[in-house]
């Protein structure tokens, strides 16, 4: 029996260098984001570290981040509202909850073009799903999102903004984190891979701060309305605030968040499942 059991250990692989086929590429990416997704208390805590580690000495710690957001709105709301003539008690709420929403989008678009780079002496130097570091990132800047959800609610109580169909936050929440999963694995895979990459996102986001409906309202186009639909950042937006706004939300808009969705997810799967072997030396 020791004998046959020597024989077998002789026979099998220490390491298996072949490469994989569509199908191993495909079950190694489930694996990763399986053990990825099990590591995820340990990802929270790194995240937070993250948070504690930046403001580490100060006074108010992360909540200068809900002060700094809060004179923004301030500044903001009073020119803005002036600007387009509109009421400060309707234009102030739309404002705060469209630039911390946005504050979160734009934020971690820009980390995920260097969430694998970032992290390459963590990479190089232990075995460890690239989730983790994904789910880090996204802990991290969820956290800054409460944080920033303080001034939202200031806004709300001081203006008398009531909630419409408060439960079709859950899902959009959930809609949320999975395309935040796949901005992750398929910008942090391009960012590892071609360092031109975070210029050009922040470069692009720059530009669709303006031409998505942010700071001014979507009726302010008339008749384009519909257009602004094929902005991949509007229906995102609009299926998180419209209800939060008490307004009632079109079907088209949680038609075109899907849709949108969908390409993402299918870029991600394909970028992460094709190129996620090669992380390790990219990096």
């Amino acid at each position: 029996m020791n004998t046959l059991n020597a024989e077998t250990r002789r026979k099998e692989p220490l390491l298996d260098l072949s490469p994989l086929d569509g199908s191993g590429r495909l079950k190694a990416a489930a694996a990763d984001l399986r053990d990825g997704l099990r590591l995820l208390p340990l990802a929270m805590t790194l995240g937070w570290l993250d948070i504690k580690m930046r403001y580490r000495g100060s006074m108010l710690g992360p909540f200068w981040l809900t002060i700094t957001t809060a004179v923004m709105v301030a500044a903001l709301g009073v020119l803005y509202a002036e600007l387009f003539n509109m009421v400060l008690r309707d234009y102030l709420p739309f404002l705060a909850l469209s630039l911390v929403l946005w504050g979160y989008i734009s934020t971690l678009i820009s980390e995920s073009t260097v969430v694998f780079s970032q992290e390459s002496r963590m990479i190089q130097a232990a075995r460890m799903p690239f989730t983790v570091f994904a789910c880090q990132a996204i802990t991290r800047n969820l956290l800054v999102l409460l944080h920033n959800a303080v001034v939202v609610l200031a806004v709300f109580l001081i203006f008398g903004v009531t909630p419409y169909h408060v439960w079709l936050i859950l899902p959009a929440l959930g809609l949320w984190i999975v395309d935040s999963f796949a901005v992750m694995f398929c910008l942090g895979l391009l960012g590892a891979r071609f360092r031109d990459i975070p210029p050009i996102v922040t470069s692009l986001l720059q530009v669709f701060f303006f031409i998505t409906p942010i700071i001014w309202r979507p009726e302010l186009v008339g008749t384009l309305q519909h257009w602004i639909l094929l902005d991949p950042f509007y229906p995102l937006l609009a299926i998180m605030r419209t209800p939060l706004l008490g307004e009632p939300l079109p079907g088209a808009l949680w038609g075109m968040a899907l849709a949108h969705s969908a390409v993402l997810i299918a870029l991600a799967v394909l970028v992460f499942t094709r190129f996620r072997a090669r992380i390790a030396y990219w990096v």
